[in-house]
């Protein structure tokens, strides 16, 4: 149990710092780029739409959940299916706050191959997606389009005063929305992850993995893991590191990231409905299929250049600095806030009034 706690605090030190870095970056993207430029830009079917889902989406700071609704509104202001499925692979594979993350924890190379592998993988689905449902690819209902006009006006209208109010305010407006709402939105998911990775670091021997060699076995069972799961990239980080701990390739540690944030049940549910079974295939051949790529061709580069692995959670004696403890504890606060506020918001709707006492 001691083992326990000492690796789930130290993983928390090591990624506290890039967090908070992460999650600041995304509140100034989120206030830098309107959604109603992004439904814009990819409002227009072909070769190109796709690829601007893709580079559009991989900063953005949105994760598995809410990544959804946005892309359920790109789609309703025209985009192609191709396009729509582009950003929905993109935007949850990578994001500011897991790139740095990333490099905490995993090193320069994770750092770089994520959002190169989350773009290519994005690109690949939506090609495929636009290719394989040929015929209905470009259809957009005049009802979904006629329904989200005044809504697109009046959203515009809304985004107009936003992006013109001073800068002082907007400043203060990405503090609240990336250290709020993005944490709100990841919290759960964080949690999930970096006790999953604290309880792999102390109870898998480090010979685990090593049964399934570290070739494309490993990298199927990591899609297989990493299929149904609802984690968000920031979340799949520690546990691809204490994977890698555990012994498992590099490449299949890739796969388990750009498989994990993108395939989960509720966005396969999402593209099934909404963009259909020939489109939610192909979404699922681009993303696994680019994935074990992205996974045999990282595991060459690391035999032919003879690259260590860079864990961070794996390298660290037990003596932190203190500002990073600081960052940790502070980490450790926003994200138990969003259990405890409600709380007492609800104890304050239950307390009787004067009147009832």
């Amino acid at each position: 149990m001691i083992n326990f706690i000492t690796n789930f605090w130290n993983l928390v030190i090591e990624s506290a710092p890039w967090l908070l870095v992460g999650y600041l970056l995304a509140g100034i993207i989120k206030q830098v780029i309107p959604s109603v430029w992004v439904e814009k830009q990819l409002a227009k079917p072909g070769f190109v739409s796709i690829v601007k889902g893709a580079f559009i989406g991989a900063p953005l700071p949105l994760c598995s959940c809410g990544v959804i609704p946005t892309a359920l509104a790109i789609r309703k202001a025209g985009a192609s299916k191709g396009a729509t499925s582009s950003f929905l692979v993109a935007t949850p594979e990578t994001g500011v706050d897991s790139i740095s993350f990333s490099y905490a924890v995993l090193g320069p190379i994770f750092a770089l191959m994520r959002p190169i592998g989350a773009l290519t993988s994005a690109i690949i689905a939506g090609v495929l997606v636009n290719t394989l449902d040929k015929g209905e690819s470009e259809t957009v209902t005049a009802d979904s389009q006629s329904g989200s006009c005044c809504a697109s006006k009046k959203q515009a209208e809304q985004q107009a005063e936003q992006y013109i109010a001073p800068l002082s305010e907007r400043f203060a407006a990405a503090i609240k929305y990336g250290y709020g709402r993005m944490i709100a939105d990841t919290a759960k998911w964080l949690a999930i992850g970096l006790v999953a990775a604290a309880v792999i670091t102390t109870v898998v021997p480090q010979s685990f993995f090593l049964q399934w060699g570290d070739g494309l076995m490993a990298m199927i069972i990591m899609v297989i893991v990493g299929l149904p799961m609802y984690i968000c990239a920031t979340a799949s980080t520690p546990v691809a590191a204490s994977l890698l701990f555990a012994g498992i390739s590099p490449g299949a540690a890739l796969v388990f990231m750009l498989t994990g944030p993108a395939t989960n049940i509720a966005t396969m549910g999402v593209i099934r409905e909404q963009l259909g079974n020939r489109s939610l295939i192909a979404y699922l051949i681009g993303v696994i299929g680019t994935a074990i790529l992205c996974g045999l061709l990282l595991n060459e580069l690391y035999q032919a250049f003879a690259w260590p692995l860079q864990l961070s959670m794996a390298e660290h004696g037990e003596s932190y600095p203190l500002w990073r403890q600081l960052a940790a504890v502070a980490l450790v606060a926003l994200i138990a806030r969003v259990w405890i506020q409600p709380l007492f918001s609800r104890k304050g709707l239950l307390a009787p009034t004067p009147e009832q006492a």
